[in-house]
């Protein structure tokens, strides 16, 4: 189970990371396993849609099973899937780099995170480090 307090958390490492990393301001959005939003933010200054999108990258990791990288290179090798599941999703699925699975130690997923507001390689190292910033594992794909 995931934690309000853990999401927070992640949120807040994710914003540290990008801080650091002087990206462009960042939406970071965090689902249990339910696929619920346990929390999410978004920094002054990014575009109205940027909390959607990030909430799509986490979505379809959970969706799956795989980190949105994953996804993204199925979906260049596999497009009519991909194209198929984002139908079955409603259209909420984002298939570009920035969702990352969060597990256990043991293997177990937890939720994910789903970051946009910079270059998607960017977003998913803010996740990947946030995720490890509060002792979790991270899954990119």
């Amino acid at each position: 189970m995931l934690m309000l307090k853990v999401a927070q958390e992640i949120i807040l490492a994710a914003l540290e990371e990008a801080e650091r990393r002087k990206l462009k301001p960042l939406a970071v959005v965090v689902l249990d396993s339910r696929g619920s939003v346990k929390a999410s933010a978004s920094q002054d200054g990014t575009s109205l849609l940027r909390e959607k999108v990030a909430h799509g990258k986490a979505f379809g990791a959970l969706g799956l099973g795989l980190g949105s990288r994953a996804i993204f290179n199925r979906a260049q090798e596999q497009p009519y899937f991909v194209s198929a599941v984002n139908a079955i999703a409603g259209g909420s699925l984002v298939p570009v780099p920035g969702g990352v699975l969060i597990k256990s130690d043991d293997g177990e997923t937890l939720g994910a995170v789903g970051i946009s507001g910079d270059a998607s390689d960017n977003d998913e190292a803010c996740a990947v480090t946030a995720i490890k910033a509060v002792s979790l594992q991270p899954d990119a794909g």
